[in-house]
């Protein structure tokens, strides 16, 4: 019989689901997805059900189920730090109590709860029978997840987020079956929680809006790298560091950042949907300055240290793309893997790999691209299911064959039609990659306001992603590795770039965001670079033949993509909800596998007509 292992985070934020088969990843899925709530916290009591019913399983057939970190130890980390700063933040202190006194201190008992009103679902007659629930460390399980799925016998592994228990940096190292600490950096000390103080000061949302900073970072000029530097951070010449914590108030309150750091840079925090300033950009680059040194200088010792010539990452550190680019420029390590779904959803994959390897001590398989299956991880619908809804809806719709849907596409994206295309499984992680994408002409000018302004209702400075044939890559970037999950930013190649005028030279700001910088205007950001996704036909050959039909019709081997859903919404999961954002915003055209849907055909809707008025951003 097969043995089920069942990881799940959950309680903070990104709760999500992941099972294994005999070791192999099969399921894994964000609640978000389900639940329509952005970042959903709560038990993913949906995600799990997905799990389940994918495998036609239940409960009992699971053998562990694994937490992602130990409330226990956060609770010891909560009550010391609250002590250590007290009497300030004393309202902080009392609100988090209330929450730890009522539930998380009681963790077990309540995933208990929860899971046995899952299984009467299942079995409704029987008694419900709950596998052994395990507790993995916060670290261990982005350390896990770092590096069993990883094409690596062994490696570094690097590991940097906001805090877990109270490591907010951690080094491994993982061979064959294991991964072995190294040493750690404590909270309050964090370079996540850093580079979520400039988050928060510059008007975005903790723990959401730090690829919004990152994307604002090249508009600005990195004019506070040295009041960073000589006031908030001591970055020691092998990459570790110490916050001066008396410009801070995440460690004691409900705020990020307290009056003292707004006395050195001259400003009160801004306020959401305030405008942004020359200001906020130059703080964007200052910091994100100030994160690549931090990161360069750590993966240069842990190489030193280790002698290993391959390094993991992962943390919601790892998903700034622009500090990994910086990472694989240096070559510091000869291969780079870093774990797609980096935060603290791939920490529920993370914990069931720890109860595989570490408590049944199975071997590992080490597949030579990944064990990801490109995170493609979740939900599917077939051509009948999809079919069935539309008809029930009353949507004219046409069916085509994968070679004649594929070169109408070329010619929609040709013509600079915004596609949305709902294909295949749902991919795991932050990123769409193909599964769930929203795509475009990248040669086309106007294709970047356009997706920002009519079709994600987002920030105009916000940059589109490129997604490439993985032979083509070197063709039109300066990177020649594999970059499967959009995780990599790399230049555009010198032969595409076109030079400003002088005039142009002199822009600033927001002022450079209209200035074509090469022949792919759609995806080049204003620092002449792109966050690349290769596209491969072995994990994902649907999407990978509809960039084929394009560079057929075009000569351009690449497209845009951006993720299938509107800002303040979740990526989309059902027929249902594509169908609904198609019709929220000015899309053209809805590719449901088979099935193509074109807005000029579909009925009127109140869904349609009064979505701008309800849509409320975030």
């Amino acid at each position: 019989m097969s043995q089920y292992i069942l990881g799940i985070s959950c309680f903070y934020h990104d709760s999500a689901a992941a099972l294994l088969q005999d070791g192999e990843i099969i399921a894994a899925v964000q609640e978000e997805r389900f639940s329509r709530k952005k970042h959903d916290p709560r038990f993913p009591v949906n995600a799990i059900r997905y799990c389940l019913k994918s495998q036609n399983i239940n409960l009992k057939d699971i053998e562990y189920i694994v937490y992602y970190e130990k409330p226990l130890l956060t609770f010891e980390r909560l009550l010391e730090t609250y002590l250590g700063t007290a009497p300030r933040g004393v309202r902080s202190f009392i609100a988090a109590m209330q929450v730890w006194l009522k539930e998380k201190l009681f963790l077990k008992s309540e995933l208990k709860q929860q899971f046995q009103s899952l299984e009467k679902e299942f079995n409704p007659h029987l008694e419900p029978q709950i596998p052994e629930l395990l507790f993995a460390e916060h670290h261990q399980s982005h350390a896990s997840a770092a590096f069993f799925p990883s094409p690596f016998e062994e490696a570094a592994i690097l590991c940097m987020d906001g805090v877990g228990e109270w490591a907010t940096t951690s080094t491994w190292i993982g061979k064959k079956n294991k991964i072995n600490s190294l040493w750690e950096i404590s909270f309050p000390h964090s370079l996540g929680l850093l580079y979520s103080a400039f988050t928060y000061y510059c008007g975005f949302k903790v723990n959401s809006g730090e690829y919004k900073l990152m994307g604002l970072a090249p508009y600005g000029e990195a004019n506070y790298v040295t009041e960073i530097k000589d006031h908030l951070i001591d970055i020691k010449e092998d990459g570790t560091f110490h916050l001066d914590m008396n410009y801070f108030k995440y460690h004691r309150g409900f705020r990020m950042t307290n009056r003292k750091f707004h006395k050195l840079f001259g400003a009160a925090p801004r306020e959401n949907e305030k405008e942004l300033t020359q200001f906020h950009m130059d703080l964007a680059a200052s910091i994100q300055v100030v994160t690549e040194e931090v990161v360069i200088k750590l993966a240069r010792s842990l190489r030193k240290e280790t002698g290993i010539k391959n390094l993991c990452l992962a943390g919601g550190v790892a998903l700034n793309c622009v500090a990994n680019g910086k990472l694989l420029e240096e070559k510091i390590f000869e291969n780079i893997w870093i774990q797609p779904a980096s935060g603290d959803a791939g920490s529920a994959l993370g914990a069931a790999l720890i109860a595989w390897h570490e408590q049944l001590k199975k071997p590992r398989i080490v597949n030579a691209n990944d064990s990801m299956k490109g995170t493609y991880l979740g939900c599917e619908y077939s051509n009948n299911e999809i079919i069935s809804y539309l008809e029930t809806i009353h949507a004219p719709f046409k069916v085509l064959q994968d070679q004649e849907l594929f070169k109408q596409i070329a010619e929609l994206l040709d013509e600079g039609k915004v596609i949305g295309w709902f294909n295949g499984p749902m991919e795991f992680g932050p990123r769409a990659l193909g599964g769930r994408s929203i795509i475009g002409d990248p040669r086309n000018q106007k294709m970047q306001s356009l997706m920002n302004l009519k079709i994600k209702y987002r920030e105009s400075f916000r940059p589109f992603a490129p997604s490439v044939l993985e032979e083509d890559v070197a063709n039109q970037f300066e990177m020649n590795v594999k970059s499967p999950y959009m995780l990599l930013v790399a230049p555009i190649k010198k032969d595409l770039c076109q030079t400003m005028t002088k005039d142009q030279q002199k822009l600033f700001g927001i002022e450079k965001l209209n200035i074509p910088r090469s022949t792919l205007p759609a995806i080049t950001h204003v620092d002449y670079s792109a966050r690349v996704q290769t596209v491969s036909e072995k994990t994902n050959p649907r999407f990978y033949q509809l960039i084929k039909a394009f560079k057929q019709k075009t000569g351009c081997p690449s497209i845009v993509n951006t993720s299938f859903n509107v800002r303040g919404e979740p990526i989309v999961c059902t027929p249902q909800d594509a169908y609904r954002c198609f019709m929220r915003t000015e899309m053209d055209v809805l590719i449901l596998q088979n099935q193509i849907l074109f807005k000029k055909e579909q009925p009127k809707s109140e869904l349609e007509e009064t979505w701008k008025q309800e849509f409320e951003l975030d």
